[in-house]
């Protein structure tokens, strides 16, 4: 009998959610689906450029995991990629933790030790209302004109990033 997965720590909860291959119908794709945690240790790994030992300490898990998650997205995604099929991030077992803080009043602090409770009052004014400000992500947006860190080329395809329906999608394909 296995024992019991342990809940992995996630600081980015990504903004876009399902990816599709442009000019191609929704209802004609197969879906690829990575978890959050999948999502998170690629940031780790190939967006913030962590060792596999940083990464999985930053998630709560031991380097053979940080690893197995780390090979299950990359498979995922050129399984998409290569094979034509959307991508959907969703689900898993994750705690969401943050580090860094806002309140109404514009403070913002970073903490030392994430936490997955948000302060009831800033540090500085006393005041509450205070918001979690989300660990970076990909700093290109998605309408940056960029692609892998290099220009986009006249006429090249990219992968259409949006967050899609089931029924159609943002290119009315």
């Amino acid at each position: 009998m296995s024992r019991p997965q342990k809940c992995r720590r996630v600081e980015f909860m990504p903004g876009v959610t399902y990816f599709k291959p442009a000019g191609v119908p929704l209802r004609d794709l197969e879906e690829v689906c990575m978890s959050i945690e999948e999502a998170e240790a690629l940031r780790l790994k190939d967006l913030e450029g962590m060792e596999q030992e940083q990464g999985a300490e930053k998630m709560n898990i031991s380097r053979p995991t940080f690893q197995r998650i780390l090979a299950s997205a990359r498979q995922k995604i050129a399984d998409a990629i290569l094979n034509g099929k959307a991508i959907k991030i969703e689900g898993g077992n994750f705690q969401l933790i943050w580090r860094r803080f806002r309140c109404n009043h514009g403070h913002e602090w970073e903490l030392d030790n994430p936490v997955s409770v948000i302060p009831e009052r800033c540090p500085k004014c006393r005041r509450a209302g205070v918001q979690p400000v989300q660990a970076a992500g990909n700093r290109r947006g998605p309408n940056s004109g960029t692609m892998y860190g290099r220009k986009k080329e006249p006429g090249e395809q990219t992968m259409d990033a949006g967050i899609q329906g089931r029924e159609g999608s943002a290119d009315g394909a």
